[in-house]
């Protein structure tokens, strides 16, 4: 039966689950082994039933005792097994076999594979539904090194068999993609959702490396995650690469700016070191405790229609060349980004944000589609430990300054207002630099744009040497000596 593929216009004919293992199965040439911890074997089990697997399948393991799995792979650091670095590890060992005990001139064609996966499943109390990592390490060429693709998932089902099913359908997926799809990583990351439905499963970080991917940035295979609903915030460290969320927030403090960053301005770097000074006089919060968050709604990517993915880049390479931890979300609302942050740690957490979106927060249009409206959003975000470290704003005509004091709400949420200020929710930057105010980031794009002097003092130090040397945000040298000569002329 003909079925759409994530939102795409045309309609194909999805191989089966079957189908695709019975190919792998029947290609002369792939070979290699399995790996599969904390969920039973459901990956191999699929390609057993398909049938043809003696050519395919050198081995099938599960190291399921603690003490065998640390035999065979060694003990982690942290003492945990569901983890990046523990997979990784299988990878590598179970390859390193494959290479010692298949003798390369026997079998000149053969294209060696390991796949592998870490799991915990949910627990019996159903409070934990569980994570796990996947991935596998493969040759598409016998002459070429090998590529990896590895993943981390989410369960959301409520029974650990469907659990298991579901990460088998996966691992299918993953293994069919690698050797059929790999020309095409987009494609090949929506494939994986084959007979999965995404409230199934979610699959929050995923890295390509290898030959085949060398041109692939990875932080646009996050960006793709998010498009297409297959999670709804990825995150990237301040060299560029795609980071586990969990990981990075787990038992820390965290403090979040908002922006379209396009590009970032001393203003946007004003609120945030302003922010972090406030945030740090809360007790328990140190620097080393703090994990800082500028984040970007896909919204806000989507602003003037399809998302421009040159542009995305170019606002995560200033973020990263600043040394900031980059957030893409589909949070809209403010209640659903602390939410989020929530279910990662427990320690404080603060919102730094202007006048104006602090008014917005207080707009009960937002909040129609919740059952308990706006009330209900505000149990989730304005919680206990959470702080708005707020940044004043300035009238272009009059340069009257508005801040926690004077701003206005609707008649209807004065008192909720009042509820949240007066209890200590609300802190007023009071150190703010006035003689950067007026800067835009609108008015800067637009002046880049136009080919306009003055804007490069407008950023952050370093940051228009960046623009100007990579040529971001459509800067162009011509650009700016015909402006100067339109000038001229006039």
């Amino acid at each position: 039966m003909p079925i759409t593929i994530m939102g795409d216009k045309e309609f194909e004919n999805i191989p089966s689950i079957s189908t695709k293992a019975l190919r792998i199965n029947l290609n002369e040439n792939i070979y290699g082994t399995f790996a599969e911890i904390g969920a039973g074997q459901e990956t191999v089990r699929n390609f057993f039933r398909a049938g043809g697997a003696s050519g395919t399948i050198a081995k099938t393991m599960s190291a399921y005792d603690k003490d065998f799995s640390d035999a065979i792979y060694g003990i982690e650091d942290d003492k945990r097994y569901v983890t990046e670095s523990r997979l990784k590890k299988m990878l590598s060992h179970e390859m390193r076999l494959i290479e010692e005990r298949m003798d390369r001139e026997k079998h000149p064609n053969k294209l060696f594979f390991t796949y592998a996966n870490t799991v915990a499943t949910i627990d019996f109390a159903k409070k934990y539904k569980g994570h796990g990592w996947v991935g596998i390490r493969y040759q598409t060429d016998p002459k070429e090194g090998y590529n990896e693709i590895i993943l981390h998932v989410r369960f959301h089902e409520n029974d650990a068999r469907l659990q298991q099913i579901t990460l088998g359908t996966l691992g299918v997926n993953l293994i069919y993609g690698a050797y059929y799809k790999h020309d095409n990583p987009k494609k090949l990351l929506r494939y994986l959702y084959d007979h999965i439905d995404k409230d199934q499963i979610e699959i929050d970080t995923i890295n390509f490396s290898g030959p085949r991917f060398e041109k692939v940035d990875n932080r646009l295979m996050s960006l793709q995650l998010v498009k297409n609903g297959m999670t709804e915030a990825v995150m990237f460290s301040p060299e560029g690469n795609n980071v586990l969320p969990a990981k990075i927030l787990y038992k820390k403090n965290v403090l979040a700016l908002r922006g379209s960053f396009r590009p970032v301005t001393k203003v946007n770097m004003d609120i945030y070191k302003n922010a972090l000074e406030l945030f740090l006089e809360e007790n328990n919060v140190t620097k080393e405790s703090t994990v800082s968050v500028f984040e970007i709604t896909l919204s806000n990517l989507r602003a003037e229609g399809e998302i421009d993915e040159k542009d995305f880049m170019d606002r995560a390479n200033l973020l990263c060349s600043l040394g900031q931890t980059v957030m893409i979300s589909n949070f809209k609302e403010y209640y659903r980004l602390v939410e989020y942050f929530s279910r990662l740690t427990n320690e404080r957490m603060g919102l730094a944000m202007g006048v104006n979106n602090l008014i917005d927060i207080f707009d009960e249009k937002y909040y129609r589609h919740l059952s308990g409206g706006i009330l209900e959003a505000f149990g989730k975000l304005f919680f206990k430990k959470l702080k708005v470290y707020l940044y004043p704003l300035k009238d272009p005509k009059t340069a009257e300054i508005t801040d926690s004091d004077t701003l206005k709400v609707h008649p209807r949420m004065k008192e909720l207002y009042k509820f949240f200020k007066y209890n200590g929710k609300v802190i007023d930057i009071k150190d703010y630099d006035p003689s950067i105010m007026d800067i835009y980031s609108r008015d800067v794009l637009q002046r880049i744009h136009n080919g306009e002097s003055g804007w490069e003092e407008m950023l952050p130090e370093g940051t228009s040497q960046l623009i100007k040397e990579k040529g971001l945000f459509g800067y162009h040298q011509t650009d700016v000596d015909e402006g100067k000569l339109e000038k001229s002329k006039n």
